[in-house]
């Protein structure tokens, strides 16, 4: 049985086991002579990353905890982290990582197009810039005044088409909410040309939207009950469900069910 004094940290550990995974060649290094294992030595991982091996050692073995963000983000290039593998290791660390890299470029709606269908109630997928790609004919029916319009930009139409103040019940309570939750949904894209060009667009053709992104205000995109307007149908009621899609998780799945 280990003792518990040498047990790894899982920081620790995960980083020593990532270490000797990773191929000399791998990183642009020559194998060399007299290698007992194929993985990278601790001088050399030490090197890429432009640290001491003294301190990689302390890192791996747990003896130390105040590891910075830039020298985690150095370890991840020089291991050459995947987008999965990087955002685990600043979690064992317990870090906010400043920089994430890119998000893959989601999947083209048409590949999203049978999930969608697949759901009997209105759903409907939105993109980073909460523009709607994909939707089911339950949510044709019902979003007919935004679905079936030009505009498939989610806070275009809320803040801009004379139809939105109508279809959607408690409207200026609705899009106070909603500006928070987008504020929170996008705050990783800072920085984004589409996000600033659709900010500053809609600050200067709407003031409740001008408004409401200058109260600061942060919501998460939790859910709950909606209610509409329909032109045909009448008052209807929902509770709304936003679901991430684990091999795009910067596309939104949202889903009504009838209350």
């Amino acid at each position: 049985m280990q003792h518990p004094e040498r047990r790894r940290p899982p920081l620790g550990e995960y980083l020593r086991t990532r270490r000797e995974q990773t191929r000399p060649e791998d990183v642009g290094l020559a194998p060399g002579p007299r290698r007992r294992t194929p993985g990278l030595r601790r001088e050399e991982l030490a090197q890429l990353c432009g640290i001491s091996t003294t301190w990689l050692t302390w890192i791996e073995q747990g003896r130390t905890k105040s590891i910075s963000v830039p020298t985690l983000a150095a370890l991840a290039r020089a291991l050459r982290l995947s987008r999965a593998e990087r955002q685990y290791l600043f979690q064992l660390a317990a870090r906010s990582d400043p920089s994430p890299p890119p998000a893959q470029e989601p999947a083209m709606p048409r590949h999203l197009q049978p999930l969608v269908d697949a759901v009997k109630t209105p759903a409907y997928l939105l993109d980073r810039h909460w523009d709607a790609i994909a939707w089911n004919r339950a949510a044709s029916n019902l979003f007919a005044p935004w679905l079936g319009s030009a505009e498939h930009n989610l806070l275009r139409f809320v803040f801009l088409d004379r139809e939105a103040r109508r279809f959607i019940v408690n409207w200026n309570d609705r899009v106070r909410r909603l500006v928070a939750e987008y504020r929170a949904d996008t705050a990783a894209w800072q920085g984004d040309a589409v996000r600033e060009a659709l900010v500053m667009d809609l600050q200067q053709r709407s003031g409740e939207f001008a408004a409401a992104w200058k109260s600061q205000a942060v919501l998460g995109r939790d859910g709950g009950r909606r209610a509409f307007l329909h032109p045909r149908q009448g008052r209807c009621e929902f509770d709304q469900y936003t679901l991430r899609l684990a091999q795009a998780p910067e596309l939104k799945l949202t889903v009504l069910t009838p209350a």
